[in-house]
């Protein structure tokens, strides 16, 4: 069994090597939901409203899965044990992207409180990264 044994013991704290999670992917969706939201208000064109609350509806649905990921695959215990407001920012973050937020109305304000709680992820994110 000796021979089956591993030499070295690793540990890292993402599936990948860093550098491929990123908040900054999250926020540009959430961008792109306000924009939507801006030119719906901007037009009369029935076609065309229908097509940027499309638009805005996958697009609030692509800033929660890149929520996701960074919030499962990402950051581990120790950042939640340094930063115990961590689950609840992306919690409510997923949700403001959600049915109840985003996804589910043209209200630019619902937008730029997502974009605020993103940037709140984003700062501790960075913090991690320095360590």
């Amino acid at each position: 069994m000796k021979f089956f044994a591993p030499t070295i013991t690793v540990s890292a704290h993402c599936d990948l090597p860093c550098g491929i999670y990123d908040p900054a992917q999250a926020r540009i969706e959430a961008l792109s939901v306000k924009a939507c939201m801006e030119k719906y208000h901007a037009s009369e064109d029935a076609d065309f409203k229908a097509r940027a609350v499309s638009i805005k509806e996958d697009r609030s649905h692509m800033v929660k899965e890149h929520l996701w990921v960074l919030w499962t695959d990402y950051f581990k215990a120790p950042h939640f044990e340094k930063y115990p407001q961590l689950n609840d920012l992306f919690n409510e973050a997923t949700k403001l992207a959600g049915a109840g937020g985003t996804k589910g109305t043209t209200d630019v304000a619902v937008a730029d409180k997502l974009i605020a709680k993103i940037d709140e992820i984003a700062a501790i994110f960075a913090e991690t990264k320095k360590a």
